[in-house]
């Protein structure tokens, strides 16, 4: 059986810290079959050489000359995952999260189990909130054209419940942890540069649900 290649894209910029806690879990998830790019989007000090240096072969590092914006920082290590990796799927990850062992198993299952996937998310945590850790920050969300706010998160800053655990289509999905499969983005090419910093991932899903992704 041929595991399907993921290619998960963090983006890093003056993050050090955190994208060094990223890295340490990612290196204990159970999922064999995936490979680490680590855009450096200008980061003012030298934190692509201390990631290097840190973690090796395990990353492949791009160092932009600027801070090119969420979107198109994410643009640069996706062009590079499909033009070197040829990967199944490409996962944009913030560099701020941690993940747990088996996640990425079980976002590929739920994406081979049905074609007509394009875009998937898993739910996410605060990190800390008030100190708790059950707390929902995001599980994908609703697009509402009437609504003053136009799109809402589901389950943003409510306790997890069981009715969390279903899966279930919904509008959008966030950028923090992203996975879109490859005909995706050959069908709807890349984010959109000119969201420099959010609501880039509500628009792509939003494009791709027009397209019927």
């Amino acid at each position: 059986m041929t595991i399907p290649k993921v290619a998960i894209v963090i983006l890093n910029w003056n993050g050090l810290a955190d994208t060094n806690e990223c890295l340490e879990s990612l290196k204990e998830i159970t999922y064999p079959g995936y490979q680490v790019i680590l855009v450096d989007n200008g980061s003012d000090g030298d934190d692509a050489r201390v990631l290097r240096d840190t973690f090796g072969d395990y990353i492949h590092v791009i160092e932009n000359d600027r801070n090119y914006g969420f979107a198109e920082g994410c643009n640069i290590g996706i062009r590079y995952a499909l033009a070197h990796m040829e990967p199944e799927y490409v996962l944009l990850l913030n560099n701020d999260t941690v993940v747990a062992p088996d996640f990425l198993d079980e976002l590929v299952s739920v994406a081979e189990a049905d074609p007509r996937i394009g875009i998937l998310g898993p739910k996410i945590y605060y990190y800390d909130f008030h100190g708790r850790k059950d707390v929902i920050w995001a599980a994908g969300g609703k697009v509402r054209w009437w609504h003053p706010w136009v799109y809402d998160g589901i389950g943003t800053n409510e306790r997890d419940a069981p009715r969390y655990n279903r899966r279930g289509s919904v509008d959008w999905v966030s950028g923090s942890a992203m996975m879109i499969k490859r005909g995706t983005v050959e069908t709807l090419s890349y984010l959109d540069p000119r969201y420099f910093f959010g609501n880039e991932d509500v628009e792509y899903c939003i494009r791709a649900r027009k397209r019927g992704l």
